[in-house]
């Protein structure tokens, strides 16, 4: 197992819909970024499930290197 492929140098702004599920990519092999379209296949990594309580915009992280998954936290930055 090797660690997540960065998939972009920052944030994808995604407005979610409340009640809506949302799985983030965390390998970074998804064509649908940021969210998961099952190419973690064989990589032990699995999507992180983010239930969205309210309709709002919400930044998930693209650089994979995110303490707070599935969100952005500036590590993109270092």
């Amino acid at each position: 197992m090797s660690g997540p492929t960065r998939s972009a140098d920052g944030p994808f702004p995604v407005t979610v819909e409340a009640g809506k599920a949302y799985f983030w990519c965390a390998c970074g092999r998804s064509a649908r970024q940021p969210f998961c379209d099952g190419t973690h296949a064989g990589s032990g990594m699995n999507p992180v499930r983010y239930q969205a309580q309210e309709d709002k915009t919400l930044y998930f992280c693209g650089c994979k290197a995110t303490a707070k998954p599935p969100f952005c936290d500036g590590s993109h930055k270092a």
